[in-house]
């Protein structure tokens, strides 16, 4: 299921989200200029390092010109390909307007890297002893998606469904939508004990733990925020 829209008209102007978008995008549009070898040597400086990060926490020092805790920031700006940052700026624009809106700007920003930073520290939890390089903007914005789903259940997604050799389109609400999405996050994360899983990577697993884990604090971060509060609904209803 492919959304494309929601039925949720915003009455502001989303500058954060817009912001973000464009940051991913600069992001990727440089990555694409570099060549295979200096790719690879931006994910490792960048990306999380799941064994670096361990090291890192361990007072061992592992000789990289960027604080490994600091990729939990960095690492949510890069991406490893056309479908990945495809997909995740997608859903952004879908539902990170509605939510910055809910929240204010300022606390959605601190939100969204948050999310971001507590989906990372779930996916290595789980391979903390991982070489592979751990990236993308999936776990925040599994965050956002926590965050709407409790503040806008009812709200249509206008969502591209296949049915055998045609598609069509369907306005589904969003407690479905997004529950289904992450009921399949959460099966997939206990499935996936034995397999090593990171963030992004096309040709190799995809980080269930990092989605399931950014959508769990999403749900709880927002109403901490004041996702739910009276001055919330003043801007939504």
């Amino acid at each position: 299921m492919v959304p494309l829209r929601d039925e949720n008209p915003s009455r502001i102007t989303p500058y954060i989200t817009y912001g973000l978008i464009a940051i991913n995008i600069l992001v990727f549009i440089y990555e694409l200029s570099l060549t295979d070898f200096q790719l690879a040597q931006f994910f490792e400086l960048f990306a999380v390092v799941p064994k670096e990060l361990t090291a890192s926490f361990s007072g061992i020092p592992v000789n990289q010109p960027v604080p490994e805790p600091l990729t939990l920031v960095t690492s949510q700006f890069i991406h490893a390909g056309f479908v990945h940052i495809g997909f995740n700026m997608l859903f952004l624009w879908i539902f990170g307007n509605n939510v910055e809106e809910a929240l204010g700007s300022l606390k959605y920003l601190v939100f969204y890297l948050t999310c971001g930073i507590l989906a990372s520290l779930t996916q290595w939890f789980f391979s903390a002893q991982s070489p592979i390089p751990s990236l993308g903007a999936s776990g925040a914005i599994a965050g956002v998606m926590g965050a709407y789903i409790l503040k806008f259940p009812t709200a249509r997604v206008v969502t591209l469904i296949p049915l055998g050799l045609f598609w069509t389109t369907v306005r589904i609400p969003a407690v479905f939508f997004l529950g289904f999405w992450f009921l399949q996050q959460a099966f997939n994360s206990l499935a996936s004990f034995d397999v090593r899983a990171h963030i992004g990577m096309e040709s190799g697993g995809v980080a269930y733990w990092a989605h399931a884990g950014g959508f769990v604090f999403g749900a709880i971060l927002g109403p901490l925020l004041g996702l739910l509060s009276d001055r919330a609904e003043s801007y939504t209803q």
